[in-house]
């Protein structure tokens, strides 16, 4: 692969091959990997300092189940070949979504759209209502769709709103969704929608995304060549990579279908919630019923209300359900008006008043009853009113149907999880076939990935993959790999803490650092370090690790800002990634406060641990690996130091100007 990140195409013994050396490698790594944990476990956690070296191991177990994960995806890793031909007379609708994008950038991005050589229809899909924009699009000639006023007052869902709103206004048998600043290659269309004519079943075929606006060195770490590399392509081979919002064709019919499956379900959800609080309304009005009949009709009901629930579960029409239940709520409340006014008739006869005016009075008796809110009447009335209150029209939404998932700010995933749930294929096509731009400055880019980080964190919460019905246990862990590795900010804290622990106060996490430890964690350690060699044939993997710790506050934030959101209504600010013009002359450290503080803290800590060392006569074998360790995360987190003082991307030209 080059630097671009373009497909290679090998001949299929190399690859084999490729392909065997990984799989044993990975073999050897998690080998070493589970003999180094199973010994931390039995044999060397320091008990007398539970409170530092419980956390220690639990952290080290949590990086072996993550290798564990990473080994599983790469080991399928499917390099696909040329793709087939796209077939002609398909219709194609181009969206290019945006929300405050300078116009001048879509626009460009619309003219190359344009080009696209395969027929298609090209859609501005504007969801900040722009007069200029929509004047634009009317000049180059091609479609502009932006939000109506059903919108008004309900919920927006950010992009997944702006998809399911041009959804409802277009009519492509094919989707291709280009982000405003992916500009696509002429041939995007061609390149990819042959594999729906070979698969009937395929409702993805996703392509990387790549940056032109980011420098070799790439500081701020936006290309992430290991992701959209053997990543993507391990969980290709699992039948399990998903939709990363851009750069991808999607089948319109699955979409729909997620759509009416959706509405499906909000509908039974409604009716079922509905339903259980009618039959909570009964049970509590039996307790207060004085008379056989009025039991005995409440008994019925309930008995209805469950025979209904019960259909609805079995899958029977919904409407069909309720308007059976209603008319049988109305022969039981006529059953217990007839019982009341005999018993009350025959009171009355007993007492000797049988004259006209007494009769006027015993009526006059029934409707207090019949009003009293305790009263069984009073109850069958309230569960015909909340059968005929049951919102199964979505009228909390501002369309009934969301083809795109709203559950999460990353969209995207959550949607490829319910088409691979409902049986749906994807395809990753490692190809690059749009340049787009990456935020230019580092709190941009932090932005962006505190958005992905607690969308899927989101996800992981509301709809977790190993629960989800539909997927195969692969697709479960491949899902759930890319959600789990955001806790790592959990571990990498205790990964920052522990040495200093050691080298300042002599807290010794770990029994023994003799030839015991020695043994065991170097050989995986190196083991592990080349498997990422290996996977990554040759792309620059490094600086991604390096963020996967620098980043650390920002997990942590990002768990715990969806958990506050998921458990607790507490709404998540939503901001979209400016791609140009970020870069300021002036360095911002407040989003990297705690990595400077971390890092002044590690430093003062190999410090005091040599002071210890020389004057005190701390143990030595200790103190240099301590001290090692704390030099390993150090150059971690020298990463953001490249990444506070980058000020943008500068051409070739300008940088000889």
């Amino acid at each position: 692969m080059s630097a671009r990140g373009s497909r290679s195409y090998k001949s299929e013994s190399a690859e084999n091959r490729r392909l065997l050396l990984l799989r044993i490698w990975i073999t050897l790594t998690l080998v070493l990997g589970l003999n180094y944990v199973v010994w931390r476990w039995l044999a060397s956690v320091n008990w007398n300092t539970w409170w530092i070296s419980v956390p220690l191991v639990v952290a080290e177990t949590y990086s072996i189940i993550d290798l564990g994960l990473f080994g599983m995806t790469v080991w399928r890793s499917r390099q696909r070949g040329e793709p087939p031909a796209a077939p002609p007379g398909l219709t194609v609708d181009v969206y290019i979504t945006t929300y405050n994008e300078p116009p001048e950038l879509v626009m460009a991005t619309a003219r190359a759209a344009r080009e696209i050589r395969y027929p298609h229809q090209t859609w501005i899909l504007d969801d900040g209502d722009r007069d200029a924009l929509r004047a634009a699009s009317a000049e180059l000639g091609v479609g502009y769709v932006t939000r109506g006023e059903e919108w008004t007052g309900k919920p927006r869902h950010a992009k997944a709103g702006n998809l399911n709103n041009a959804l409802m206004q277009t009519t492509g048998e094919f989707i291709l969704v280009l982000d405003a600043d992916m500009v696509p290659d002429p041939a995007i269309l061609d390149r990819t929608l042959g594999y729906f004519a070979a698969d009937e079943r395929l409702a993805l075929v996703q392509t990387p995304q790549y940056f032109t606006n980011v420098p070799d060195s790439d500081p701020l770490g936006s290309q992430a060549p290991l992701f959209y590399g053997p990543i993507q392509e391990g969980k290709d081979g699992w039948g399990s990579a998903f939709f990363c919002g851009s750069n991808a064709v999607l089948r319109r019919e699955a979409l729909m279908g997620l759509g009416i499956m959706g509405y499906v379900t909000a509908t039974e959800r409604a009716v079922t919630e509905g339903l259980q609080t009618a039959r909570g309304i009964v049970r509590r009005a039996v307790r207060r019923a004085s008379q056989p009949v009025e039991r005995e009709a409440l008994a019925l009901t309930s008995a209805a209300i469950n025979d209904a629930l019960a259909s609805i579960g079995n899958g029977e029409p919904i409407g069909e359900v309720t308007y059976h239940l209603r008319t049988r709520i109305t022969e039981l409340s006529q059953t217990i008006v007839a019982g009341d006014l005999v018993q009350i008739g025959a009171d009355l006869d007993e007492l000797g008043f049988a004259d006209h005016g007494v009769a006027v009075q015993a009526k006059d008796v029934v409707a207090r009853l019949a009003s009293d809110e305790l009263s069984p009447l009073n109850a069958l009335d309230a569960v015909r009113r909340t059968l005929d209150a049951l919102d199964i029209g979505r009228s909390d939404e501002a369309q009934a149907l969301l083809p795109m998932a709203t559950i999460s700010v990353t969209e995207d995933m959550a949607t490829a999880m319910r088409l691979h749930a409902s049986g749906w294929k994807s395809v990753y096509h490692n190809e690059v076939l749009a340049d787009g731009l990456a935020p230019e400055g580092l709190d941009a880019a932090l932005t962006q990935r505190l958005r992905w980080a607690q969308g899927t964190v989101q996800v992981l919460l509301k709809e977790n993959p190993l629960f989800l019905r539909g997927l195969s246990l692969p697709q479960r862990l491949m899902y759930f790999s890319t959600m789990w590795s955001y806790v790592s900010g959990f571990a990498t804290v205790v990964y920052l803490i522990a040495p200093v622990l050691f080298l300042v106060f002599g807290v010794l996490p770990v029994n023994s650092y003799a030839a015991p430890f020695f043994l065991r964690f170097l050989p995986f350690m190196i083991a592990n370090q080349l498997l990422f060699v290996i996977a990554s044939r040759g792309l620059p993997t490094w600086r991604g690790q390096q963020y996967t710790l620098a980043l650390f506050p920002l997990w942590i934030q990002a768990c715990v800002s969806a958990a506050a959101n998921v458990f607790g209504g507490v709404p998540l600010s939503f901001a979209v990634t400016p791609k140009v013009g970020t870069s300021s002359r002036r360095w911002d450290l407040r989003r990297i406060r705690w990595q400077i503080v971390m890092a002044v803290v590690l430093v003062a800590a190999v410090v005091a641990g040599l002071v210890r060392l020389l004057l005190q006569g701390a143990e030595a074998v200790g103190t240099l690996v301590n001290i090692g360790w704390v030099g390993f995360d150090l150059v971690a987190l020298s990463v953001l130091v490249g990444a506070v003082r980058y000020r943008g991307y500068a051409t070739e030209e300008e940088e000889e100007r």
